[in-house]
């Protein structure tokens, strides 16, 4: 049992471990998934319970009475008080969603001062069923936590309430949410909220949006959802930035997790044979040492310059190519390398060799004709060296500012900031970029888990450096428009997002890349 490196910032809690013996999650399968990912449960209680544990089968002729709500099989998670605990205690009642079936109405109760939730059903009739369903991956799995202070409503009533159970499982499982699922005692459909949490960590909107990317962390990988590398990456940057912007460190265990699993992986020191995957773990072990001063950050982000400029090629005149075995220069590969070499002068009292490096890469991408004459940057160069007019895709556009505002702190010229400024301007103003004025990816799709899904946050993350570092922040109007844009159209209770920041929302089965996103986006719009 590994216990947690920090302690959650919402208030001071006593922690108390919990009790051994849980059951590991199980995926809820099928429909019953996908209609979860959207709060809403409507089908046949026999067929299709709202999730998929042993318990869950019951029928309503067996529902569990209020006097047994925590069901034995479970174990008993404790944070301030443990599970289980009588709603007339608690010491606030906040109800972020509700749900209808068959006239009756479901709620779920937070308190937030408790970090606990309980369930109601109202305007129903004895023989009615309420529970809770508690996850730990923002609502993708909850088979151990099914059917928490399941109850009916007792003759004579209307109505009825389940006990109090934890939101979060602090020092085992980490991050969770709770949703409030009932039938009608006459009825075979069931019905269930959004997921919803309490306040803890989310007191700003960059915050809450951290709190919800970490619930997509895998504690036994040290990746994020889907195992993604290098958006692993991104993602780790994202929680990593929003420690430094925001102050929360209650998420701080993950970097150095992250970083004793996945050292020795692939070709160790977080190299691997696609050099752009390289250069986005090199820059988040920068901003890991940034927010924690450990040397072992600092020296890896070295070993990755190093193995990124092993790569470095006479082809189109110089440039580090994308792959070890693929000779193609692009340009998100230079802009990471100028970037990661530019942080590591600006670290390392007295180097000469990666200002160098970062200044030899600037020339070169500059000169290399990946930056058109609209200001906007295509993938690469074709064979014949030339722009291949690929698409303009975001994350182009916005590292290389960051790239940008590295290297002027590292060399003072000042004709870096007049470019930056030039392509900032153009990809800002872009109404291919930004459609209604609102940045949107090419050719966005509805998903959460490709490449792409990750693309718009780290254009944003540069962006925001750039803006950041410029004394009239010229940026901070374009970033607070998507911020707000992102918050009101592309959110859902559990302060989770999708891939579209003008809407509509869209929440896909799967992925961290729109989470991480728009974390980027909140944590840029708010440095600011």
């Amino acid at each position: 049992m590994t216990t947690l490196s920090e302690t959650p910032s919402h208030r001071p809690h006593r922690r108390i471990r919990r009790h051994p013996g849980a059951r590991p999650g199980r995926r809820a399968g099928g429909l019953a998934a996908a209609f979860a990912a959207v709060g809403l449960l409507a089908v046949p209680f026999a067929a299709a319970p709202p999730a998929q544990a042993d318990a869950a089968a019951a029928s309503a002729a067996t529902a569990v009475p209020a006097a047994q709500a925590a069901p034995t099989a479970l174990a008993v998670i404790c944070d301030i008080y443990c599970d289980a605990r009588d709603p007339g205690s608690a010491t606030g009642d906040r109800v972020p969603v509700t749900a209808t079936i068959h006239g009756r109405t479901l709620r779920l109760h937070v308190s937030d001062p408790d970090v606990m939730g309980w369930g109601s059903v109202e305007g129903g009739q004895p023989g009615d069923e309420v529970w809770l369903d508690r996850s730990f991956d923002g609502g993708k799995t909850w088979a151990s936590g099914s059917r928490l202070g399941a109850t009916t409503v007792p003759g004579g009533s209307t109505g009825w309430r389940t006990q109090m159970y934890n939101v979060d499982d602090w020092n085992n499982t980490g991050v969770g949410a709770l949703r409030v699922c009932g039938k009608a005692g006459d009825r075979a459909e069931i019905a269930c909220t959004a997921w919803a949490r309490n306040d803890r960590n989310a007191w700003s909107r960059s915050t809450q949006a951290a709190t919800a990317l970490m619930m997509l962390w895998d504690r036994n990988t040290g990746l994020f959802e889907t195992n993604g590398w290098w958006t692993g990456a991104n993602a780790l940057t994202a929680v990593v930035d929003n420690a430094r912007i925001s102050g929360m460190n209650s998420y701080r265990y993950a970097i150095a997790q992250t970083y004793d699993k996945n050292v020795n992986a692939r070709d160790g020191q977080f190299r691997n044979e696609y050099l752009d995957d390289t250069g986005w773990w090199g820059l988040a072990w920068v901003a890991a040492y940034d927010l924690t001063g450990d040397s072992r950050y600092l020296s890896t982000a070295r070993a990755d310059a190093d193995h990124m400029r092993a790569y470095w090629t006479d082809k189109c005149g110089g440039g580090v190519q994308w792959n070890t075995g693929i000779a193609y220069k692009n340009a998100i590969t230079n802009e990471l390398y100028v970037q990661l070499n530019a942080a590591l002068h600006n670290r390392i009292p007295g180097d000469t060799t990666y200002r160098q490096r970062a200044v030899e890469g600037w020339e070169w991408f500059r000169d290399s004709g990946m930056i058109n004459s609209g200001h906007l940057v295509n993938d690469g160069l074709n064979d014949s060296c030339a722009n291949n007019g690929q698409p303009t895709w975001t994350y182009n556009q916005g590292v290389i500012l960051g790239a940008l505002a590295e290297l002027h702190r590292a060399t003072g010229d000042a004709a870096l900031l007049e470019t930056a400024r030039d392509l900032a301007d153009a990809s800002t103003t872009s109404s291919y970029l930004n459609p209604g004025g609102i940045l949107r990816e090419v050719n966005e799709g509805d998903d959460c888990n490709s490449d792409g899904a990750s693309f718009k946050g780290a254009y944003v993350r540069g962006l925001g450096k750039l803006n950041a570092y410029l004394a009239d922040r010229p940026y901070g109007a374009y970033l607070d428009r998507q911020a707000d844009a992102a918050y009101g159209n592309d959110r859902d209770a559990l302060g989770m997002y999708g891939p579209h920041w003008a809407g509509p929302l869209v929440r896909p089965a799967t992925g961290h890349g729109c989470q991480q996103g728009a974390l980027d986006l909140l944590n840029a719009a708010e440095a600011g």
